[in-house]
């Protein structure tokens, strides 16, 4: 199985920063696209910002030029540094990842892909 652990989260002071980070383990043979979704009460979770495996990044046009999508690859992670923070990004923060995994069945090795979503992070900007 797969597990997607995000951290730092909180609250931010509007015009302030903050960053999360996302961390996937488990028996992973490779990490497709990855991304960022937000959610508040009452509506639908939104794409962030996301980013694939070549580093092609798509962010939502409220977030551009504000916040940065990255990844290392060698540490199955992505990040999100989030700037000039909003009262209106408060949100929960979940980390989305398209993962490809494996599994050893009698020497003959198995492969699936699926979407994994994180727990989630809440962010919560105020002064």
């Amino acid at each position: 199985q797969v597990q997607l652990v995000e951290s730092g989260g909180g609250l931010g002071q509007p015009g302030g920063s903050l960053r999360l980070s996302c961390a996937a383990s488990g028996s992973i043979l490779s990490i497709g696209d990855m991304g960022w979704y937000r959610q508040v009460p009452g509506k639908q979770r939104e794409l962030v910002a996301a980013i694939s495996s070549d580093g092609t990044t798509q962010y939502a046009d409220a977030v551009k030029s504000r916040f940065t999508i990255s990844r290392d690859n060698a540490k199955n992670t992505v990040i999100l540094q989030m700037n000039s923070l909003k009262p209106e990004d408060t949100a929960v923060y979940y980390c989305n990842a398209d993962v490809t995994t494996y599994r050893d069945i009698d020497d003959v090795f198995h492969f699936n892909t699926s979407q994994y979503w994180g727990q989630g992070t809440q962010v919560t900007v105020s002064a």
